[in-house]
Order: C-alpha cells, then sequence, then structure tokens
C-alpha cells in the first residue's frame, strides 16, 4: 500500500516534472490550450475559432465531430494563438489529485459520446470541461465565454504569419462588402455578429441548460 506521503510526492512530481519546449512546426504544445481561425465566421468575427487543449507532452485534443475527440490532429489547421496554462495552478482531487493527463481523459470519454452542435455543445465545451475537470485556478466555473474572451485577450501568435492568416480577412471581407453592398452589408455584418455573441451570452448565463460543458 502506498502512504499518504507517496500520494502527495506523487502530485508534486506530476507538477513539476519539467515540459518540452512548444513546438509549433510540430504541433506541439505542452500544457497549453491552442486556437486557429475557422473559416468564414473567423473571418467575419476575429475572436470566434476552434480551440484544443494539450496533453503534457504537447499532443492537442479537440472535439471535432460527433462523438469524436480528435488526437494530434487538430482540425481546421495550423495553431494561430495559443495559451500556456501554469500546472501550480491545477486544484487537487479529492483521492490526493489526478495528474493533468488524467484530467483530459476524462473530458475525453465525456465528448466521445456527445453530439457535435456549433451551437450548443462544440469545441469550447470541451476545453472549458477540461478545465474544470482540472479545477484550473481553483474554479470550476469555466465556460464558453470566458474562455473565448481569456484566449483572445492572454493567447499569443505564434508568429507574424498565423497572425495575418487569423486577422486579415476581417478587414479585407469589410471592405469589399461595403464596396459592393454598402451599408446594406454592414447592417448585415453587425446583425450577425450580435446574434451570434448574444446566442453564447444568453445560453451560458441565461439558460444554464442551453450550452452544454
Amino acid at each position: 500500500m502506498e502512504g499518504e506521503g507517496d500520494i502527495e510526492g506523487d502530485s508534486v512530481l506530476q507538477k513539476t516534472i519539467p515540459l518540452g519546449p512548444i513546438d509549433s512546426g510540430r504541433a506541439r504544445f505542452p500544457c497549453c490550450i491552442v486556437w486557429t481561425p475557422l473559416p468564414f465566421i473567423s473571418w467575419l468575427i476575429p475572436f470566434i475559432g476552434h480551440v484544443g487543449i494539450c496533453r503534457e507532452d504537447g499532443v492537442i485534443l479537440d472535439f471535432a465531430g460527433p462523438n469524436f475527440v480528435s488526437v494530434d490532429n487538430f482540425a481546421f489547421g495550423a495553431v494561430a494563438r495559443y495559451l500556456p496554462l501554469d500546472r501550480s495552478k491545477v486544484a487537487p482531487g479529492e483521492e490526493g489529485g489526478s495528474s493533468w493527463d488524467d484530467a483530459l481523459r476524462k473530458s475525453t470519454r465525456e465528448f466521445q459520446h456527445r453530439s457535435y452542435n456549433l451551437f450548443t455543445c462544440n469545441c469550447h465545451s470541451f476545453v472549458a470541461n477540461s478545465l474544470n475537470h482540472l479545477s484550473y485556478g481553483g474554479r470550476e466555473d469555466w465556460n464558453l465565454v470566458n474562455l473565448a474572451a481569456w484566449i483572445f485577450l492572454g493567447g499569443r501568435w505564434v508568429d507574424r504569419g498565423a497572425l495575418l492568416r487569423s486577422l486579415s480577412p476581417f478587414p479585407v471581407l469589410l471592405l469589399l462588402g461595403f464596396l459592393l453592398s454598402g451599408s446594406t452589408f454592414m447592417i448585415g455584418w453587425l446583425l450577425f455578429s450580435l446574434a451570434l455573441t448574444g446566442w453564447f451570452l444568453f445560453g451560458t448565463y441565461c439558460s444554464r441548460n442551453l450550452i452544454k460543458l
């Protein structure tokens, strides 16, 4: 039988083993949240994109379709932004704490039995669920909205090329839309942006059962 000291030692060890380097060429982002733009949607609303969360070895996990968590094959292209997480902010579990990868395995098992829906159960749901399993930052209230805001405000660009690839379609599309359709396009864009943003705000904070985590 393991003593309490052994369990405590294992828990500390899990948090202090050095992580490998971030290597965007090999798509390795140890203990990070990663983001890439979604075709068309991100061109209109740049803070919306596809997200995943990475194991300690840097392999990306992302909820990519019905009953499917992709492993080491990030949907929608290469990582454009990443947000490093601090393993020391992972709260210990009830029985001495589970490792980072154990918490991600729990979320993976759950979402392998979930239907994918862009509006109610999507990639952000999977990452928020993982953060809640980790009790990251001492919190278990991670959701689609605070996760998206955190990545948008705190994420780091992989390189300048990723920044241009992600953001340049937005002003180009707005300019083309305005030149071709004038104020009609701008009003349509504004209504679309408000409707999509409003849906996620309403589903997250006003109707707790609408958006699944």
